[in-house]
Formats: structure tokens, sequence, C-alpha cells
């Protein structure tokens, strides 16, 4: 079974993952982008959390680590630079997933909690009342599993771990009647991967770590139309713990990543092509990381912060799809891991909490990368 740990950090989450669009950054004639702390989380630093970015433009984070596992949430206002307190969750939960519903509330699902046991229960939070609701249970217990929002608004959670082992299942959450349906198992059971929905609606499934803690490169593919996956082409390095980012084009950059043994981070990153349904080596990051957060931005660039390569990294890059190649950028004030990022509309991206050196150890800053 794929093990977490703090002293070897492997179990990076959904939110390693994030591709957002960001408006106005590195535009012709703009300021060079940097990094500017903002406010400071209100509780205690977390890590292996979540990050939503709300209707409103305010950012929801949700559970995580440490002191046992945290219920607490909180909202962070790019107006006025400041944390709140929200409604704390129902359930302590860390490893989860968290999905922006299309009628503005968030759904909460799986992780684990109190014991490291794997959870199946599952919540919703209203903006409106800042309040958190329980909803129906998954069918199993899951974490380091993800959850992509489908083109119809519902909710597809794949793979993870039930504490036990690798899972294969994968189920719908439907918003409407409040529900869950067991769709297709993958044909290789999974965790630590990444999901992305295509633009025609498809969702592509990517590496992670399967039974026996065995690195994955296979890909597979699944189609909301049928309930069904069926294999794709596989990556050219396995990878656990990378980033997934649809482009502009409509292609998918798979960058970073762990390949099963001690502090050994990838620097390579491939494409992805869905008319060929074949992955393309592309240019190698100037830094090898994982546990890492990847973001979009308007440009058609990607912007790459953080993560973990033998020590916490400060370092940030950015890859540029017309050229194939990375460069470096900005560093972070505080290096860290196991963090979240989150789109700041019209203002820019917000990193918040993780884990850092030991001295350091569980994040609160958090800090802003923009032209400003």
């Amino acid at each position: 079974m794929f093990k977490r740990s703090m002293t070897r950090p492997l179990a990076a989450v959904l939110v390693s993952a994030v591709a957002v669009v960001l408006p106005g950054a590195a535009a012709a004639g703009a300021s060079t982008p940097r990094w500017t702390l903002t406010s400071s989380m209100v509780g205690s630093g977390r890590a292996q959390f979540t990050a939503n970015t709300l209707m409103d433009g305010t950012v929801l984070v949700a559970g995580g680590t440490p002191n046992g596992v945290h219920r607490t949430a909180e909202t962070y206002d790019p107006a006025s630079h400041s944390w709140t307190y929200t409604g704390p969750m129902m359930v302590g939960r860390v490893s989860h997933t968290a999905s922006l519903l299309p009628d503005g509330r968030v759904l909460v699902a799986g992780g684990y909690g109190r014991g490291q046991q794997a959870l199946a229960s599952a919540e919703i939070y209203d903006p409106s009342s800042r309040r958190w609701t329980a909803a129906v249970s998954m069918s199993t217990a899951r974490y380091n599993h993800t959850a992509t929002v489908l083109s119809n608004g519902d909710v597809l959670e794949v793979g993870g771990d039930d504490g036990t082992s690798a899972l294969a299942s994968a189920e719908i959450y439907d918003p409407t009647s409040g529900s869950w349906t067991l769709t297709g198992s993958l044909a290789t059971a999974r965790e630590a991967h990444t999901a992305t929905r295509l633009a025609d609606g498809r969702v592509l499934v990517a590496g992670g770590v399967g039974q026996g803690s065995t690195p994955l490169a296979s890909s597979e593919l699944y189609d909301p139309a049928t309930g069904s996956w069926s294999p794709t082409g596989s990556l050219h390095d396995s990878r656990l713990n990378h980033t997934a980012t649809l482009l502009q084009n409509g292609q998918v950059l798979a960058a970073g990543g762990y390949y099963g043994r001690r502090n050994e981070a990838r620097s390579s990153a491939e494409l992805y092509d869905p008319a060929t349904g074949t992955w393309d080596r592309t240019g190698w990051m100037t830094t090898g990381r994982y546990s890492h957060t990847a973001t979009l931005l308007h440009t058609g660039q990607v912007l790459v912060v953080g993560g973990y390569r033998s020590t916490y990294l400060a370092a940030a890059e950015l890859y540029d799809p017309r050229t194939g190649t990375w460069t470096a950028t900005d560093s972070l004030h505080v290096a860290r891991s196991w963090h979240v990022a989150a789109y700041l509309s019209h203002v820019g991206v917000l990193v918040a909490g993780g884990y850092g050196v030991p001295s350091v150890g569980y994040i609160k800053s958090a800090e802003v990368w923009s032209t400003a």
C-alpha cells in the first residue's frame, strides 16, 4: 500500500494539479511578475488541504493537517487581503477532494480522518450561509483520489486508496438528486494520479501509483456518454504526485512527479494529444519537483510553483507551449510543498499553506503572484 509521510513526502493530493486562468499577467508592456506576501491564514498552518475559488472571487480552504485532522475552513478576500474563519466542516479530513458545483456550492468528499481512517463521507459548503451540510456518502471510502466536474455538472471521483490498497472504482455525484452512482472501473487501480477533463468532455487519468506501490505510466480515458474507460497512450515516464494542465490548444501538459525512490523528483514533462491519443516529450523543467502546483495563465503559459526535491522548494518557473521550453521566474518568499494555488480574478494567483523545512513546519503564510 502507498503510504504517506511528512519525512518522506509522497502523499500530495488533489490540489497539486491546479490549472487556472490568470488574466492580465505577463501581458505586453506589463511589469515583471513577482511574489508578494499577503496576510496569513487565521488558524495554524496546514498542508494537504483543498482550495476553491468561489463565484464571488473569494477563496475557500478546508481541512488538512496538522494537529490531528482539521475541521476548520476559512476564506480569503482578495479585495481586503484578509482571511476569515467560516463554518467548520462536519468531519475533519486530509487528502480529500473539493469540487465547485455549477450552483456555486462546494462538494467535499472522502479523504482520511482521525486515526488515518479512510472516509466515504461527503459534505457541501454553501457560501450564502457559510455552513456545511452532510451529503450522501460515497459507496467507497477513499483518499488520494481525484474529482473532476463533468460537462453536465456531475462530479466524477476516481481511484484513491481505501486504507488497504489502491482502488480502481469510480463513482459519480449528481448535484440535482444529491446521489452517488457507481460507474465503470479503471483498468488499473491507482492513487496520487491526475485527472483532466478534455475539451470534448472525456476525462484523462494519468500516472499515479498502483498495487504494490508501483509507479505507473499508463493512462486511461473516461467517456461520460458510455460510463466506460478505455486505454490510451502511456506516459514516457512513470510519475505520481505530478501535475496535469489542460492547455489552450487542447493538449495536456504533465510535469514533474515522483518515481518511486526516496527524494527522486522528475524534471521531465510531456504533452498528451487527444487527437492521436499519444504522449510526446517536451522541454525539461529547470528544477525537478513533485507535490507542486501548476497554473494556466491567460497567455497560454503554465506557472509551476514550489514542491519538493530533496528539500522544499521556493523556485517557480514558466512553461511556454509555443517553444516547449521552461524559464525560471521570481521565487516564493517561503519554500513550500503540499500547498494550494487558486485564481484571484483580475489580481493574480494565490499560493497558501503547505509544509516547509523542519524549522518552518506547517505553513500559514500566503503569497500572490502578479504584475502589480
